[in-house]
């Protein structure tokens, strides 16, 4: 299995990759699927802001649109562009997102460069709607 620092890596490494032209704030993100497969993202802006998506859907969206529904754990990086990396939890978005495709004990994985914290994402979205709630 996959350590914590091996996935925040891939998630550094996809950073490299965020179009932020307009908030200057970069992040990366790393999804393990249960098969041992790492799927990544970076956020993409766009000038009407109303189409951007965050490195976290774009992780989730290339995995499922790949026939994965399995996941353990997403590693996320960020913070601006020119600056080491921040605490970057994920956004109301993509914990909705997560939400639809993963359990609660869902694992997510953070770090400010030097510190790690992992939360599941019960934690990071206490009473989420979901598939359960329909």
């Amino acid at each position: 299995m996959m350590t914590d620092k091996e996935l925040l890596a891939l998630a550094s490494d996809a950073r490299k990759a965020s179009y932020c032209p307009y908030s200057g704030y970069s992040v990366g993100a790393a999804l393990l699927c249960s098969d041992g497969s790492v799927y990544k993202g970076c956020n993409i802006e766009n000038a009407s802001f109303t189409p951007t998506v965050c490195a976290e859907r774009t992780a989730v969206f290339k995995a499922v649109s790949e026939g994965r529904r399995n996941f353990v754990k997403i590693a996320i990086v960020g913070g601006r562009k020119d600056a080491p990396d921040g605490w970057a939890p994920p956004c109301g978005v993509c914990r909705q997102v997560l939400n639809e495709f993963c359990s609660s004990d869902f694992t997510v994985v953070l770090t400010d460069g030097e510190n790690l914290r992992s939360y599941t994402l019960a934690e990071l979205l206490p009473f989420g709607f979901g598939p359960q709630s329909l």
